[in-house]
């Protein structure tokens, strides 16, 4: 089993460890988007991906200083250094090396940068959006540019790791870089509504937070077979056979 994760616009780099760091895999990608990055100006930035102009300054100067050589020095393992509400619900800081070790096979995060990260590969600080429009020598934006490297890269771990299961937890935005035609296993999406009234609905942050909450309780459990994954409960959530198909599950509260 591996489940696939969106990353986050927030950082927190104070959190650290020393043991099992890896490198990104697709590092050669990721330079080339660099290369065009840094010649960016914050008004451009600002412009392309649709930010403050705070934010687009600190961007310019990630870019404009960015490593193509990766160390503690200057990066984060990316399940630590992420930190928005899904990393919230995994409770990243809390993760034992023994949690690290399992996550590192059996957790991968899609990014817009880095294509695809496990657990353990060091990041430096960035922003990008896998939506973003940018115009690279692959075509005019970031699906163009990964193409089916983030699949083909994926299913070479799903061998390695004799799994035959993707769990996606990652939004539509960042899953649709994987190539669904292509992918060598079975795919499960889980997402999470909520009764308001007798109205079962979609709440974007409390469904970010869940997907935290789920990929922990798969880590904690170490769960290969999908089905025990049915027995998620926490912050009152249960499995909903009635809103649920085949591949595709509902989680309800």
């Amino acid at each position: 089993m591996i489940v696939l994760l969106s990353p986050a616009k927030s950082l927190d780099f104070s959190r650290q460890s020393q043991n099992g760091l890896s490198q990104p895999r697709l590092l050669n990608d990721t330079e080339q988007l660099i290369k065009i990055l840094s010649k960016k100006s914050s008004k451009k930035l600002q412009n392309l991906m649709h930010i403050s102009e705070n934010i687009a300054n600190e961007n310019e100067k990630r870019y404009k200083s960015f490593k193509i050589n990766h160390d503690i020095s200057n990066s984060r393992p990316a399940i630590l250094a992420f930190d928005g509400d899904v990393y919230k619900g995994l409770d990243n800081s809390s993760l034992s090396e023994e949690n690290l070790h399992f996550a590192q096979d059996h957790v991968r995060i899609l990014s817009g940068l880095y294509g695809l990260l496990r657990p353990m590969d060091l990041i430096q600080p960035y922003r990008l959006e896998m939506g973003t429009k940018l115009n690279n020598r692959r075509g005019k934006n970031l699906y163009k540019f990964w193409g089916n490297r983030i699949t083909q890269m994926l299913n070479d771990d799903l061998e390695k790791t004799n799994s035959n299961l993707v769990v996606n937890l990652a939004s539509n935005e960042y899953f649709s870089s994987i190539n669904k035609k292509t992918l060598n296993g079975e795919l499960l999406t889980i997402n999470f509504k909520e009764y308001k009234g007798d109205d079962l609905t979609f709440i974007s942050f409390n469904a970010k937070k869940a997907r935290g909450l789920v990929t922990r309780y798969i880590i904690d459990n170490q769960i290969s077979n999908k089905l025990d994954i049915q027995g998620f409960d926490t912050d009152r959530y249960s499995f909903s056979e009635e809103h649920s198909t085949v591949d595709k599950w509902i989680f309800v509260r």
